[in-house]
C-alpha cells in the first residue's frame, strides 16, 4: 500500500523472560519473533516500516540488518503512546499508520488487511479479541449503540468494567495527522504513570472519528509473549498450523503434535514424516519421500521416493531419485547423492558427490570427494582431505571397490575399476583396473604370553 506506514513497537525489556537476550529476539519456529512481525508487515507492501527499540537494544538492530526498516530509539520506557511518538515524526500526515508489536509474532496478513480496509478520514480501526479470562487486558467500552467509546486498562477499570470479555489487542490503524495530534495530548495520569496509546480512542470519539473494530477469530493469533510459558504455547500453536497445512497437501504425519517446521517447505504427494522430524530453512520434499523419526533436514532437496531413516542430519544437500540415507547418517553442506545411492549408518559426507548406484554402507567419512557410479565404499573408509592448512580433493571413478578400513590421502585419483584391499592406505594415484594393497605382512609369534597385571605385593 503506497500510503501505508507500519510502526512496530519492540522496546519492551522482557524482564519476565529472565534472559540476556532482548525479548523480541526470542524465537518462534527458529526465527526471532520480531522478524515474523517485520515479514508480515512487508507482505502488506507498505511505503515504510519503523521499529521502535529500547535502550540497550543494539542487539535487536544488529540481528535485523537484513530487513529494510527504519529504527527509532525509545530511551525511556514511558508507555506505548510515548513509543509510537518516537516514530511518527518520520511519517507523512497523509499516511495510514498501522501499529504492531514485536512480541505478537503470529498476527496474519489476512487479519491486518481486514483491519486496514476499515480506515478512512472519518474512521480508525481497532483489533479486538474475546477472551474467557480477560484479566490483565484493556477492556473495550461500548455505549448503548455498541459503538466504541474508550479502552480502560485493567488497573484503572471498575469491578463492572472488569467483567467485559472483549479486550484490546493493541493493534490499530488510523490516519497519521490525527494520530500525531492525539499523541501530543496524552498524559500519564493513571495507575502506571505511563502514556497509554489506548487513550487516543477517547480522543478519536470526542473528535467525531468513528472507531471500527475487527475481532480476531483466534486469540492465540494476537497473543503477546512475555514469558517462557507463553513462548512455548505460541510455538506449539504455530506448529499445529504448519502441520495442518502439510496434511491438507497430502502429507502423512505420524503424529502432528511431534513435528517442527522452521522455514519454507515445499511438498509433493504421498510424503510421510515420522515423529520428531525437524524441517528448517528451504526444504523441498518431492513425491513419495519418507523421513524417519528424529531426523533433521535443513535447506535441502529430496527428490522422488527418497528414504531417510531414523536419526539423520541432512544440511544443504541434494538427494536424487530413490536414494536412501541412514539411520544415523550425517550429510553436511555440499553433499549431492545421485539416483539410487545408499548411505548407511554412521556415515558422514561433506562437500562430496556420489554418482548413481554408489554405496557407503557404514562407518565412513567422505569429504571433498567426487565419486563415480557403482562404487562400493567399505566400512571404516575415510578420505584424508585436510593437511592441517588446506583441503584437498579425492576423485574415485566408476566401478571402484574400496575395501574396509581404507585411508585415501588426498589429493588422490582412483581410476575406473580399481580394487583397494582392506586396510590399505592410498597416497598416490591408481591406474585403471589395478589391485592396491598396502597392509603389513601378517606375523604369528609362537609362545607369546599376554602380560598380566602384577599384584601390589609384587611391586
Amino acid at each position: 500500500m503506497d500510503n501505508l506506514s507500519v510502526v512496530i513497537l519492540a522496546a519492551g525489556q522482557g524482564t519476565r523472560m529472565r534472559s540476556n537476550l532482548a525479548k523480541v529476539l526470542h524465537p518462534i519456529a527458529g526465527k526471532p519473533m520480531l522478524h515474523h512481525v517485520i515479514e508480515v508487515a512487508a507482505s502488506l507492501e507498505p511505503q515504510s516500516t519503523h521499529v521502535v527499540y529500547g535502550h540497550g537494544g543494539e542487539q535487536v538492530k544488529e540481528c535485523s540488518q537484513a530487513y529494510d526498516v527504519r529504527w527509532h530509539l525509545q530511551s525511556q520506557q514511558l508507555g506505548t503512546g510515548h513509543a509510537v511518538a518516537q516514530a511518527t515524526p518520520a511519517i507523512k500526515d497523509n499516511q495510514t499508520v498501522l501499529i504492531l508489536y514485536g512480541d505478537v509474532p503470529l498476527i496474519s496478513k489476512e487479519t491486518l488487511s481486514a483491519l486496514l480496509n476499515q480506515v478512512s478520514n472519518t474512521q480508525m480501526a481497532l483489533l479486538t479479541v474475546i477472551l474467557d479470562q480477560p484479566a490483565g487486558y484493556g477492556r473495550i467500552i461500548r455505549n448503548e449503540n455498541q459503538a466504541v467509546e474508550a479502552i480502560v486498562e485493567q488497573k484503572d477499570a471498575t469491578a463492572e468494567q472488569q467483567t467485559i470479555t472483549e479486550v484490546n489487542t493493541g493493534i490499530m490503524a488510523l490516519k497519521a495527522a490525527p494520530l500525531k495530534k492525539w499523541l501530543a495530548n496524552l498524559n500519564n495520569e493513571n495507575a502506571q504513570n505511563e502514556y497509554y496509546l489506548t487513550d487516543i480512542i477517547e480522543m478519536a470519539v470526542s473528535a467525531g472519528i468513528k472507531v471500527a473494530t475487527t475481532t480476531a477469530t483466534d486469540a492465540l493469533e494476537v497473543e503477546g509473549i512475555n514469558n517462557r510459558q507463553q513462548q512455548a504455547r505460541i510455538e506449539r500453536y504455530y506448529q499445529q498450523i504448519q502441520a495442518a497445512k502439510l496434511m491438507a497437501q497430502g502429507v502423512t504425519l505420524m503424529d502432528p503434535n511431534r513435528l517442527d517446521i522452521r522455514g519454507e517447505i515445499e511438498v509433493g504427494k504421498d510424503v510421510v514424516l515420522d515423529v520428531g522430524v525437524i524441517l528448517e530453512g528451504k526444504v523441498v520434499l518431492e513425491d513419495g519421500v519418507r523421513i524417519g523419526a528424529n531426523s533433521i533436514i535443513k535447506n535441502s532437496q529430496l527428490h522422488k521416493q527418497v528414504e531417510v531413516a531414523e536419526n539423520c542430519v541432512i544440511e544443504d544437500a541434494v538427494i536424487e531419485f530413490q536414494a536412501s540415507v541412514g539411520p544415523f547418517a550425517r550429510l553436511r553442506p555440499g553433499t549431492h547423492l545421485h539416483k539410487k545411492v545408499h548411505v548407511g549408518n554412521f556415515v558422514e559426507i561433506k562437500n562430496s558427490e556420489l554418482a548413481e548406484n554408489t554405496k557407503a554402507g557404514h562407518l565412513s567419512y567422505l569429504g571433498d570427494a567426487t565419486i563415480g557410479c557403482n562404487v562400493n565404499i567399505g566400512a571404516g573408509t575415510i578420505t584424508c582431505n585436510y593437511d592441517g592448512a588446506n583441503k584437498h580433493k579425492t576423485q574415485i571413478d566408476d566401478d571402484v571397490f574400496v575395501g574396509s578400513d581404507t585411508q585415501l590421502v588426498a589429493p588422490v585419483h582412483i581410476k575406473k575399476g580399481v580394487t583397494i584391499g582392506a586396510g590399505t592406505t592410498v597416497t598416490t594415484d591408481v591406474e585403471e583396473n589395478q589391485l592396491v594393497v598396502s597392509r603389513v605382512k601378517q606375523k604369528e609369534i609362537q609362545g607369546w604370553k599376554r602380560p598380566v597385571k602384577k599384584n601390589k605385593q609384587e611391586k
